[in-house]
């Protein structure tokens, strides 16, 4: 089981995850979405597509955009549509 800890709190948790360059990407059914604020925040990727971005925020803490996803990904990412992954403080293991 793969779990997503923001200042301890369980943000995810999923035995299903896809791991991307070192990311794990988990189903976004597995995210607790009551620890995710929107982001207007977006990056492009070369090869996955356009990124967007959720703040996490839990126990009075917030890291922002620790959490992004790819609503739309190329072909080649196609992996890791409807899948969410974390850093910036997310501890995943």
């Amino acid at each position: 089981m793969t779990t997503a800890v923001w200042n301890g709190v369980v943000i995810a948790e999923s035995d299903d995850t896809v791991v991307v360059e070192g990311n794990h990407y988990f189903p976004v059914e597995s995210v607790n979405a009551d620890y995710l604020k929107p982001s207007d925040t977006t990056t492009v990727c070369h090869w996955k597509g356009t990124a967007h971005y959720y703040t996490v925020a839990a126990n009075g803490s917030e890291s922002k955009d620790a959490a992004w996803y790819y609503p739309t990904p190329s072909d080649a990412a196609a992996q890791i549509k409807d899948r969410i992954a974390f850093w910036r403080g997310v501890k995943v293991k």
